[in-house]
C-alpha cells in the first residue's frame, strides 16, 4: 500500500488547490455548521452524527451535553459517522484530490487520516480550519460568515449582549468626557429619584 502525506494548508493555499490544481472540497463538520456556511460547491459527508441512540448510559450523557455544552455551544449530542469512509468513496475514487474542511482543523485532520488509510493519496487540511479564513476569501453559501459557522447557542447571546454593552459603555464614557456638565446634572437627578 502507497503511504500518502496530508497536505496542511493556510486559507489562501487552499484557495489555489481548488481554483488551479482541482481538488474538489470535502465538508465533515455536522450538518447545523454546513447549513450555517459553507464553501460552494463542496461535498457534505460528516465525520460525526447526531447520536440519537436511547440507551440508559447514552440518554444520561446526551442530557448532560445538551443541559452543559450543547446549550453554551450549540452543538447536537454526536458520535462518529459509521458509514464515513464508504460515502466519501461513493462519491470520490481514491485518487481524487481532496481538500477535507471543518471548523477548527481537528476534524478535518481525523478525517484526512481516516480517508488516507482507506487509500485516498492526495489529501490535504486547512490548518486551524474556517474559523482562519478570512471574510471573502472564499464563495461561501448560508446565513453567516465561514469562520462563524461554529458559532451557536448562548456564545452567539453572550456576543451580541457583550458589544451591546461595550457600546453603552463607550457612549456613556465619550457622553462624561465631551459633556461632563450635564453628565453631572444627570447623576444628580438619578440621586435624587
Amino acid at each position: 500500500m502507497i503511504k500518502a502525506e496530508i497536505d496542511f494548508v493556510n486559507a489562501e493555499q487552499a484557495k489555489k488547490l481548488i481554483a488551479v490544481e482541482e481538488y474538489a472540497t470535502l465538508d465533515v463538520r455536522d450538518k447545523y455548521q454546513f447549513e450555517r456556511a459553507h464553501i460552494k460547491s463542496c461535498y457534505h459527508v460528516p465525520l460525526f452524527i447526531e447520536n440519537q441512540d436511547n440507551d440508559l448510559g447514552t440518554i444520561i450523557k446526551r442530557t448532560l451535553h445538551n443541559n452543559f455544552s450543547g446549550l453554551f455551544y450549540g452543538l447536537p449530542f454526536t458520535k462518529p459517522n459509521p458509514d464515513f469512509v464508504q460515502s466519501v468513496k461513493s462519491q470520490f475514487s481514491p485518487d481524487t484530490k481532496l481538500l477535507v474542511v471543518c471548523q477548527e482543523g481537528l476534524r478535518s485532520a481525523a478525517a484526512a487520516n481516516k480517508l488516507e488509510q482507506a487509500g485516498f493519496q492526495n489529501i490535504a487540511c486547512i490548518t486551524s480550519g474556517l474559523q482562519s479564513v478570512k471574510p471573502g476569501t472564499f464563495d461561501a453559501v448560508g446565513s453567516t460568515e465561514l469562520q462563524d459557522a461554529g458559532k451557536a447557542g448562548l456564545v452567539t447571546v453572550q456576543g451580541k449582549i457583550s458589544a451591546v454593552l461595550g457600546t453603552a459603555l463607550i457612549c456613556a464614557y465619550l457622553f462624561t468626557t465631551f459633556f461632563p456638565e450635564q453628565a453631572e446634572k444627570l447623576l444628580q437627578l438619578a440621586s435624587a429619584s
